[in-house]
């Protein structure tokens, strides 16, 4: 049976009226308003033009190629690095983290025949983005977690170079975060670098989600490739680039690097295979409206962007360091804070009660570090530039939310939750769905978190099955 386009257009419509606004800067996750309607008008008119192009074959679609060019001379730029520094376009942080991997695993390999058949591994901090556990996944390396400070969320340089010691030659990778994403703190990049560097290692430094925020935030020291030891850099152009899904960089210092992230064959009596990225055909959509939104804005641009989101932060933190029973953890830099309790503001409580306020934020669960140090639970805020406009309403929002779950413990974790959720789905109040989670070993929890996504999409049972 055909529908017609209105028809198929209004339930498009229908749905996506059951999603969260992603504009207005009620969503303090997943999603990064410019607050600026040119933009969105501008970057839907670039991927329109680009929706036909694939990004498969740049000698035949040549404007992917200058569109790629132009927007990895603009990162090489902003995150200072020189002649040597290239990269690809990605079509996220996980795809740029995953190639930088891969890159440190083939060099790895390369130096030393006998590593042909071993097994690399990575060391990074607990902070670090689940991307790079998905890598090794993968790719098939060892991670090696090495717990932050609990006060602060920071690595430590010391304990990071000691895992890589004690690693040995197994060693292929460190990884740091500018800035993390469960904290928003920025790892001691100078210090880790340095030490990797004296101990032949790469060093990766991930800001996919600072990268377009912190060369404008302030006088910070060195992060990105003006700190000689950092190989490689992934920085999200979806996110405080305020491109759509999805567009990403990974820059590395050196065209030996870049081209160990590539794939190619001739195994086939098809087309030679050049693939820089992990797919094959790629969208040029969200690659087009990243460079359009990119030359409209210039650095100024940026920059005016930015101070909005700092002006939003400064106004939110203020809120946050005055509520009594809750806390900022540490002292981050950049648009992403984690409030934690404090002596009776439960976080997950506190989510809940944001929610039913009209705000979305994120539950963190609290982590058992490796060496039995625990990281807090908390509740995250992404802010960007269009929270300055709504900051003042947030942050009553959060004294009022406080208020209402103050003294109110968080639920005790239930067992059978999990059965439930799969059969009657996520209930509207979720924390004693996060706490069952946070008190359930890792081995229980992510089967059922698979399965909970999995119901989530499975057509059985529906209209068209």
């Amino acid at each position: 049976m055909t529908r017609s386009p209105d028809d198929v257009l209004a339930e498009l419509a229908e749905l996506r009226a059951t999603d969260p606004p992603t504009h207005g800067g009620h969503v303090l996750a997943y999603v990064y308003d410019s607050g600026r309607a040119d933009l969105n008008r501008l970057a839907e008119q670039a991927a329109t033009a680009f929706l036909p192009v694939n990004g498969l074959d740049p000698t035949t679609f040549r404007s992917v190629a200058a569109l790629e060019s132009s927007l990895v001379g603009r990162a090489r730029d902003l995150f200072h690095g020189g002649d040597d520094v290239v990269g690809s376009v990605t079509s996220g942080g996980t795809e740029s983290c995953i190639l930088a991997v891969k890159a440190a695993r083939e060099l790895w390999r390369a130096a030393d025949p006998a590593r042909a058949r071993a097994r690399a591994a990575i060391v990074l901090p607990t902070t670090a983005h689940p991307a790079f556990h998905k890598a090794a996944q993968y790719l098939d390396l060892d991670v090696v977690a090495v717990p932050v400070s609990v006060e602060s969320g920071q690595a430590s340089a010391d304990a990071l170079l000691t895992a890589l010691d004690e690693l040995g030659d197994r060693a292929a990778l460190v990884v740091v975060s500018a800035p993390s994403y469960p904290f928003g703190v920025i790892d001691p990049v100078a210090e880790v670098a340095a030490g990797a560097a004296a101990r032949g290692v790469a060093c990766h430094v991930d800001a996919c989600i600072g990268g377009w925020v912190l060369p404008w935030w302030g006088q910070l020291e060195a992060w990105d490739f003006a700190v000689p030891g950092v190989t490689s850099l992934s920085a999200d152009l979806h996110k405080y680039g305020y491109a759509p899904k999805g567009a990403s960089v990974v820059l590395h210092r050196g065209r030996e690097r870049h081209a160990a992230q590539y794939f190619a064959t001739t195994a086939w009596p098809g087309y030679p295979v050049v693939n820089p990225t992990v797919l094959g055909s790629r969208a040029a959509g969200a690659m087009a409206a990243a460079w359009a939104i990119g030359e409209a804005l210039g650095d100024s641009g940026y920059a005016e962007l930015v101070a909005r989101t700092r002006s939003a932060v400064d106004v939110v933190r203020d809120a946050a360091d005055a509520i009594p029973g809750l806390r900022v953890v540490g002292s981050p830099t950049g648009p992403l804070l984690a409030l934690a309790d404090d002596g009776g503001v439960d976080p997950f409580r506190l989510v809940d009660a944001l929610r039913r306020h009209g705000w979305l934020a994120q539950s963190q669960p609290a982590m058992a570090q490796p060496g039995g140090t625990v990281l807090p639970r908390t509740a995250h805020l992404t802010l960007t530039a269009v929270s300055d406009s709504v900051a003042a309403e947030l942050a009553a929002v959060l004294v009022q939310a406080a208020d209402e779950v103050r003294g109110v413990p968080s639920p005790a974790p239930d067992p059978g939750l999990v059965a439930r959720v799969l059969t009657e789905g996520l209930p509207d109040e979720l924390a004693g769905v996060m706490a069952t989670l946070e008190a359930l070993p890792a081995e229980v929890v992510r089967p059922a978190l698979v399965q909970v996504l999995q119901a989530a999409i499975d057509p059985a049972g529906s209209p068209s099955a």
